[in-house]
């Protein structure tokens, strides 16, 4: 007398993994494109914030910034400096 062993078969795993991958061909193009959406919308809040800065400084000096003046005095940081100038 035999004893049956209880498992999957191949065939049973090849199409789990097709269904996975399926899937996979599914979701992952839509996250990349939330990803750039996600970066893009950070980016246009950056300029917002730094053309904000640059109105303050008017306010405060009667005048628009040197390049460079909003960092050094503090009105934003180097890197949101940077993206504005990247993304201007």
């Amino acid at each position: 007398m035999k004893k049956k062993l209880s498992g999957f078969t191949l065939l049973e795993m090849l199409v789990v993994l097709f269904i996975i991958s399926l899937l996979l061909l599914l979701f992952v193009p839509k996250l990349m494109s939330q990803k750039e959406s996600a970066t893009n919308k950070s980016d246009a809040a950056i300029v917002k914030v730094v053309e904000t800065q640059i109105e303050v400084f008017e306010l405060d000096y009667g005048r628009k910034p040197e390049e460079g003046e909003l960092v050094s005095k503090g009105y934003v940081s180097e890197d949101q400096y940077n993206k504005y100038v990247q993304k201007k």
